[in-house]
């Protein structure tokens, strides 16, 4: 892979476009669709302040994959085997747990919106249908590789993006269904600590996202020259469209679901169908169809993404802990199938707990995301080129992802709280 150092033009900046996009395609999920949205019918614009708080403080560690990758020529996760066996081991174990856990919960989500659009008389099961739909997504990977999941990604989340803002433009006009001088609950309590970690942790993603992208830009420059500027242009424009994304679906929460009066559904697979109907009236009945495709679009985005990306990232780990000089094509299909059958056997076990599933993977990606973030910033920590505004931002983040950690565990043992 060689980088270009000269004055990046637009055609360089459309054609990196890409990883960034797919990194973004990763977050624009179960993050954005659930947790935002029940942010917002929930509390209202009270968290609206704390997603952007986390979204900036997480950027440095995103940022790390592809600016280590263009700059040095590895990826993260050969960052970390150069590190020392320790830091590959640790990230190997760690990706290895999340690859599985967010498949089949991301997946069983996509399932359940999928059944949702479904005419129910044709019967299908949400194991038949995630079946279904990890088979699609199997051929698109095996068949097209990174072209194909690259094509893909860009069409979602134009079509996403587009759908979302006019769905929140509609209800903008519409008005918000809470009566004045509503006050909803408070979500600066302990009793709502819980759900706030789990929004948290997929916001805008979890951080080992950022290793699986630096994969990507690796994967992207074997065919090109990468240039740094455009590399980041396209990062950022993910970045910045998954975060505006997010405030974007809290703000249909609090326009079309907070103070409506109607009990909210909290359980992941329960709140879809209440969401659906809840902006069917607040919006209109033409709106249901287009809001259950903007979910289905971003779930599916979000399952082809992460499973392409921790099959490539565990794969990757596991070749240098082995010391092989390449990872195959077989290694790589190895994983990508591996993932997506044990993904498929936890839906199957797990099928009637899809909330609680949710709930731990977020909460999992939050708890274990200090680990990432050091690991990213223990890459770059002694380059003088490092910005002091990205030295000191990563340094508030470890101490806000740390301090919120220690937080909910000591809550969870019941020291606190």
């Amino acid at each position: 892979m060689t980088t270009n150092v000269a004055p990046s033009t637009l055609a360089s900046r459309l054609s990196a476009l890409g990883p960034g996009l797919l990194m973004a395609s990763a977050a624009i999920g179960a993050s954005h669709l659930v947790a935002s949205t029940q942010a917002g019918a929930l509390f209202g614009w009270q968290l609206f302040g704390l997603i952007l708080v986390a979204n900036l403080l997480k950027y440095p560690f995103f940022r790390f994959g592809p600016q280590y990758t263009v700059e040095s020529g590895v990826s993260l996760v050969e960052g970390y085997a150069r590190k020392g066996k320790v830091y590959l081991l640790l990230f190997f174990v760690l990706c290895a747990y999340a690859a599985v856990v967010s498949t089949a919960g991301v997946a069983m989500l996509c399932t359940v919106i999928l059944a949702y659009l479904l005419p129910a008389s044709w019967g299908l099961s949400v194991p038949v249908l995630a079946a279904i739909l990890l088979g699609v997504i199997w051929v698109i990977l095996i068949g097209g590789h990174y072209k194909a999941l690259d094509g893909i990604t860009k069409l979602i989340l134009v079509v996403l993006s587009l759908s979302t803002v006019l769905a929140v433009i509609v209800a903008a006009i519409r008005g918000p269904v809470a009566q004045p001088g509503f006050e909803g609950p408070s979500p600066w309590t302990f009793a709502s600590l819980a759900f706030i970690i789990a929004l948290l942790g997929w916001m805008p993603a979890p951080i080992e996202i950022s290793a699986l992208n630096s994969m990507w830009v690796k994967a992207k420059g074997e065919d090109r020259q990468l240039d740094k500027r455009a590399v980041l242009f396209d990062f950022n424009l993910g970045y910045i469209v998954s975060t505006i994304l997010a405030l974007v679906f809290l703000t249909l929460g609090v326009l079309v679901q907070y103070g409506s009066g109607t009990e909210l559904q909290i359980a992941g697979g329960a709140y879809i169908p209440q969401l659906m109907d809840m902006y069917a009236s607040a919006i209109g009945t033409w709106a249901k169809p287009l809001v259950a495709l903007i979910a289905f679009a971003a779930m599916f985005g979000t399952v082809i993404t992460v499973v392409d990306g921790y099959g490539r990232a565990s794969g990757e780990a596991l070749r240098l802990l082995r010391g092989q000089p390449e990872l195959t094509r077989r290694a790589k299909v190895a994983w990508i199938t591996g993932i997506s059958i044990v993904a498929l056997a936890i839906i199957t076990w797990m099928g009637s707990e899809l909330a609680d599933m949710l709930r731990y993977a977020m909460i999992s990606a939050f708890v274990t995301a200090p680990v990432f973030a050091w690991l990213n910033f223990s890459l770059v920590r002694g380059e003088k080129g490092l910005s002091p505004v990205l030295r000191v931002l990563s340094y508030a983040g470890l101490v806000f992802l740390g301090g919120f950690t220690i937080l909910f565990l000591l809550n969870q043992f019941g020291v606190i709280g």
